[in-house]
């Protein structure tokens, strides 16, 4: 198992400034292994909502939370959305006997009701699955093929890996997304789920993408949603600037692990996957997922006008503009995209990520990096 340090230490420290603490990442992310070192699973201060001994244990939730102390665990608390009221009173007492690390499947319901019942009182951390800096450099391609999520990742082989991204979608759509309230036929969402990935690193038209399912817009635009409020795509927002230019005003997505795309595309393999269409579509994903993952950004979009010119990722992070080039090719060199990026975004620097070695100059403020240094040459202005 590969030991999440930077992740238990935030998770930590974010348990001691506040009352309540929400880690909120999808399904088999490894919320539970994190929460599991924190809180022993044999104490009496965690409580697992898919165990009907904790449930029974919260038929009088007050009752049962009011007199612990220390840290309480409550594990996919969107099974129980009326416990938000009385985190509410619980976490208001003086002085404080117990804070509360409570975990969530990405539910939007869940977010709802924390913001609204916990305000000023809660601190979110979002999670997903295995970062390229926690299963080290060496991994990067098979993190790359494999995406994220634990069990995929550690899987001995690739073709186990693979089963157990088909077994995730199956049970995603047949099971989770119904918990959530969701009544969609599993057929339909993993129909839709599969031409999104043909969509990975463009521009979204729901229209088109509607016609060939034969729905409504508003139904493909309502499943999209969906998949990115469950954490399963990020629909990456365009940057407007007031430049005279036609700007494009539609979003791009991008499948948040990649392993789950290359399932959905039937890539089965490293060999396959160097050898397939999407192949830069891919690259370019995991890396935008990778930088915003380990930047933590206040903002993210991307940038285009309808001439031609774009950047694949700005980020704007204590009131600095950086962009970000993904360029799968031997040696990127200055095109007039970048210049124009620089000129009209105003930004503080420009970063081309590329998958080679050595890192090199462009322009002022145009920096070539290997990925492996992408996440470090971002973050120091």
């Amino acid at each position: 198992m590969i030991d999440r340090t930077n992740l238990r230490k935030e998770v930590k420290s974010a348990l001691q400034r506040s009352r309540v603490v929400a880690l909120i990442g999808p399904r088999q992310c490894g919320k539970t292994t994190l929460a599991r070192q924190i809180v022993s699973p044999d104490s009496s201060n965690y409580f697992d909502l898919e165990n009907p001994v904790s449930l029974t244990r919260l038929d009088e939730p007050m009752t049962t939370l009011q007199d612990l102390r220390g840290t309480i665990v409550i594990d996919e608390i969107q099974r129980r959305p009326d416990l938000f009221p009385i985190l509410r009173v619980l976490s208001d007492r003086d002085p404080l006997p117990a804070r509360f690390l409570i975990l969530g499947s990405a539910s939007p319901a869940l977010l709802r009701q924390s913001s609204e019942s916990l305000a000023g009182r809660i601190t979110i951390i979002p999670m997903s699955g295995f970062s390229m800096e926690e299963v080290g450099i060496e991994n990067q391609n098979k993190h790359w093929g494999r995406g994220g999520f634990p069990l995929s990742f550690l899987a001995n082989t690739d073709k186990e890996s693979l089963e157990w991204r088909k077994d995730f979608v199956s049970t995603f759509l047949e099971r989770d997304v119904p918990q959530f309230g969701i009544k969609i036929p599993s057929t339909s969402l993993f129909r839709f789920w599969s031409v999104a990935a043909h969509y990975h690193g463009q521009i979204w038209n729901a229209a088109e993408a509607a016609r060939t399912l034969n729905i409504s817009e508003n139904t493909a635009r309502s499943y999209m949603d969906l998949l990115q409020d469950l954490f399963m795509i990020r629909q990456l927002r365009p940057w407007f600037a007031n430049l005279g230019k036609r700007q494009v005003k539609s979003p791009k997505i991008y499948f948040r692990d990649t392993g789950l795309l290359h399932y959905l595309l039937g890539i089965k393999s490293e060999d396959e996957l160097a050898l397939h269409p999407r192949m830069g579509a891919s690259w370019e994903g995991y890396v935008i997922e990778e930088i915003i993952k380990s930047t933590r950004p206040d903002e993210v979009y991307f940038w285009a006008t309808h001439s031609g010119t774009e950047l694949d990722l700005l980020l704007i992070k204590d009131n600095k503009r950086i962009g970000v080039e993904c360029k799968r090719m031997d040696a990127p060199k200055l095109t007039p995209s970048m210049r124009a990026a620089m000129t009209d975004l105003e930004l503080d620097k420009l970063v081309v990520v590329y998958p080679g070695s050595q890192p090199y100059t462009l322009a002022e403020g145009i920096t070539v990096v290997p990925l492996t240094k992408a996440v470090q040459s971002v973050t120091v202005l």
